[in-house]
């Protein structure tokens, strides 16, 4: 891949066409972060709403981590100005076993995390910012400690989504913690088997496509329009790669926000408490799904939780992706671009605006 940090594109910076296409990359993600926002409050277990005591039950489902027994004390201080923010990592994970292997040619043995997003919720709780880190990103794992308790080793230039097969989600936790110097509060990891499941209890989402995709390597295609996907379809969209604009993984954490957005506008369009059954079976196959922090692992501190962030506004919310180059060494890998990445870290430790320089990333720049 050539190098677009420099030359005629970093050249127009300065231009006011720049500035205008800047400031519509930047309501876009504004409109993807209302979703982010409200759906990572109770990844949709507050659809339940006040129903929620009826569901107790459903408690032994949720899978939890001890975040603070698995990475004991070595983890980073909130800044002052950040103390009463919360910081969320929010994982979707996927076992590549049974129906999921054939959406991706079935070579990847065990559990990838292919999207994460980590949420910035200041202490006023009326705004949210949420930075994706592409897959592919290639990043230094600290030594970790899986869930069987053997100990693995540090590593360098691995890819992102690697470590959750070597460590688990708490060795994430860990190396999103030292690549960006931001405490994590929270866990919400969501499988995505079990999304399969909440999609088909929801009775399908519809998305619009303004471009086609035409998968080769799963068989999905998509052409232009809306349609309305079911469980396994909806899988294959927020998974689909290589059919899809460049066929790298940056294009396809645009159809993962899409899809975002397009499933929180489904479950708040269909009126859940009047069908206490259909709520049921959502709230059944969203806890399925979710595994959390020891903290938030009940569904009684799940609905806390929600409670707390009711009043975010939606309009002050936004996304962003992690800042990233092309590798010199290997152009099917990126890395965090500097000093864009550290001055969004430094944001986040800060609890402090996104900083402009957050949004030129040389990995996207000309898209």
């Amino acid at each position: 891949m050539p190098d677009t940090s420099s030359g005629p594109i970093a050249a127009e910076r300065g231009s006011p066409r720049r500035h205008r296409a800047r400031r519509q990359r930047r309501s876009g993600r504004r409109r993807i972060g209302r979703t982010v926002g409200i759906a990572l409050a109770v990844l949709l277990l507050g659809t339940a709403g006040a129903g929620y005591w009826a569901y107790r039950s459903l408690d032994g489902n949720l899978t939890s981590v001890d975040l603070e027994q698995a990475l004991g004390d070595d983890r980073p201080e909130k800044a002052p100005a950040a103390r009463g923010a919360t910081n969320l990592l929010v994982l979707g994970s996927d076992s590549r076993a049974g129906d999921n292997a054939e959406l991706d040619s079935g070579v990847v043995a065990g559990a990838r995390a292919d999207t994460a997003l980590v949420v910035h919720i200041p202490e006023d709780r009326t705004s949210a910012v949420a930075v994706s880190i592409p897959r592919d990103t290639l990043v230094d794992r600290p030594s970790c400690r899986s869930a069987n308790g053997a100990e693995t080793g540090p590593a360098s230039r691995v890819m992102f989504n690697s470590v959750y097969t070597t460590g688990g989600s708490a060795c994430v936790v860990r190396t999103v913690e030292q690549m960006s110097g931001v405490r994590v509060d929270h866990l919400l990891e969501i499988d995505f088997a079990g999304f399969e499941d909440l999609v088909d209890a929801l009775g399908g989402v519809p998305v619009t496509v303004e471009e086609p995709i035409r998968d080769t390597k799963s068989g999905f295609t998509l052409e232009p329009g809306t349609h309305r996907l079911d469980g396994a379809d909806s899988l294959r969209f927020v998974r689909t790669r290589y059919g899809y604009g460049d066929g790298s993984d940056l294009g396809r954490i645009g159809l993962q926000q899409q899809f975002l957005v397009a499933l929180l506008n489904e479950v708040k369009r269909q009126d859940l408490l009047s069908s206490p059954a259909k709520s049921y079976r959502i709230a059944r196959a969203a806890t399925e799904s979710l595994t959390t922090d020891a903290e938030l692992g009940s569904l009684t501190a799940l609905a806390d939780f929600a409670r707390g962030m009711r009043g975010i506004d939606p309009g002050a919310m936004e996304t962003v992706m992690l800042p990233v180059a092309y590798d010199t060494a290997d152009p099917n890998r990126v890395v965090p671009a500097e000093p864009q990445a550290d001055e969004l870290w430094q944001a986040l430790r800060e609890s402090a605006d996104v900083p402009e320089s957050a949004y030129d990333s040389p990995a996207t720049a000309g898209r």
